[in-house]
């Protein structure tokens, strides 16, 4: 029997578990937001980016990963958060939280400056392991959603799909969406081959995001 493509990713074994431990019981701080290039901090670390259209639940993942409630801050209007959050995990690694896309309420000028940023962070960090692109278990892959696919394969980052708010979804419609985002991730070269299955509600499927991220060579 084949396996499925893009498998769900599986709980970390203990090394992993011990390295996430490690990495995320000291907590994370918020460092600085930042606007253009020139204000990146030093490229000295493991980086790893989050990436969502709006309202996906990326504040509440970051959060969740952390233990820390209110680090990761959302915006109740999509497209008005234009900076680049950055925080610490210790002395080696960064969280990095990329603006929401999807920017129905955004000016274009505004859109269009966010866009050359993301490129340029995109093409421009050494130190950037893995973008992990949030995608709603509830809806799948949407065409704003390949924009950002497109985008990561032609800046040569590798990205994984982690699905939030699964404790949102039926266990027969959640089988559905699963084959959906299947599907659409296949063309894309860039993409890791497992995804991550989230709830920052119930906690599920943080344990392994953690040991993933703890264990990034």
């Amino acid at each position: 029997m084949t396996s499925l493509p893009f498998p769900l990713a599986p709980a970390p074994e203990a090394e992993a578990a011990a390295a996430a431990h490690r990495l995320f019981a000291p907590g994370a701080d918020f460092l600085k937001g930042v606007v253009a290039m020139e204000g990146l901090p030093a490229d000295d670390r493991v980086e790893v980016c989050f990436a969502g259209r709006s309202n996906v639940g990326k504040s509440s993942l970051i959060n969740a990963l952390t233990g820390r409630r209110g680090l990761a801050r959302a915006s109740n209007t999509p497209g008005r958060t234009q900076e680049i959050n950055y925080f610490t995990l210790g002395e080696t690694h960064y969280l990095v939280d990329l603006p929401g896309y999807g920017f129905a309420n955004a000016p274009v000028a505004v859109v269009e400056r966010w866009q050359r940023l993301l490129k340029r962070y995109l093409s421009g960090r050494a130190g950037l392991r893995r973008a992990f692109v949030l995608i709603d278990a509830r809806h799948g892959v949407k065409k704003v959603d390949e924009e950002i696919l497109t985008l990561l394969d032609r800046s040569a980052v590798t990205f994984q799909a982690v699905l939030t708010k699964a404790d949102k979804v039926k266990a027969r419609d959640l089988d559905r969406v699963l084959d959906q985002v299947r599907g659409a991730l296949g063309p894309h070269p860039a993409a890791f081959p497992e995804i991550v299955l989230t709830s920052s509600e119930t906690g599920d499927g943080i344990d392994v995001l953690r040991g993933i991220i703890a264990t990034l060579p």
